[in-house]
Parts: C-alpha cells; sequence; structure tokens
C-alpha cells in the first residue's frame, strides 16, 4: 500500500520542544498539509502516522488516512485537524514536533524527534 506523503526524521539533540500534554505537536505549515490532504479524502477522518521496520536503521514513520480510530490509538487535534498515532508508534513520536518542508527538491512532512538514536543518511530510517 502506497503512503499518503513522504516523511523525514530528524535527531533533535539539545532541541527542547514545546512541552505540551499532547504526543505530537504540529507546526502550522504541517497543519496546513494534513488539511490540503484531508480535504482530498472526504472518507478519512484524519491523518495516520505508523511506524514499520525498514531501511538499514530500522525503523521508519508511514503516513496513511485513517477511515477509523481504533481504542488504543492516540489522537491529536490541533487547529482543526486529526492526526491519529498507531499504538505501535506512540512511544517513539512523545515530544515530537511534526513539520512540512517545502524546497527545490523535495516537499515532505518532518518529524524533528528527541527520541532517536540514530539515522540513516538520507534521514528516511531511525533507531531508539
Amino acid at each position: 500500500m502506497a503512503s499518503v506523503a513522504t516523511a523525514t526524521v530528524r535527531a533533535a539533540k539539545g532541541r527542547r520542544l514545546i512541552p505540551t500534554r499532547a504526543a505530537l505537536v504540529l507546526t502550522q505549515s504541517a497543519v496546513q498539509k494534513v488539511r490540503e490532504l484531508l480535504q482530498k479524502e472526504p472518507d478519512a477522518i484524519g491523518l495516520k502516522i505508523g511506524v514499520r521496520q525498514r531501511g538499514c536503521n530500522g525503523l521508519s514513520y508511514t503516513l496513511d488516512y485513517a477511515k477509523e480510530k481504533s481504542k488504543l490509538d492516540e489522537e491529536v487535534m490541533q487547529d482543526g485537524v486529526r492526526v491519529i498515532i498507531d499504538k505501535k508508534a506512540q512511544l517513539t513520536l512523545l515530544g515530537t514536533e511534526m513539520d512540512y518542508v517545502s524546497t527545490k527538491l523535495a516537499s515532505e512532512f518532518v518529524f524533528n524527534n528527541p527520541n532517536i538514536k540514530g539515522t540513516c543518511g538520507c534521514g528516511e530510517s531511525f533507531s531508539i
């Protein structure tokens, strides 16, 4: 199954992210992009973030449309958009900032994650 969007992970070493009770904090550009994606898929209740074994460093995030929320999934509501975090991804995302970055070469979600111990060279996979 193809993902909705691509994601890169960056270690947020020495960076204190916004203290919050939310499992994940979205930047305004991420909120806007999630809103755009959800408008294209009216059946979706939100964007779902998962994690899977992949890449040279072990784990990578997946982004898909959420059709339903299971009782163990975490839900983040911010500025009118809903992001659902799969139960397997919850511990890897605590305290993470989700951003959306556009450059001349790529447009992608970037997870600034203070919990990761290492990433691969391209930033696609990580280890905790």
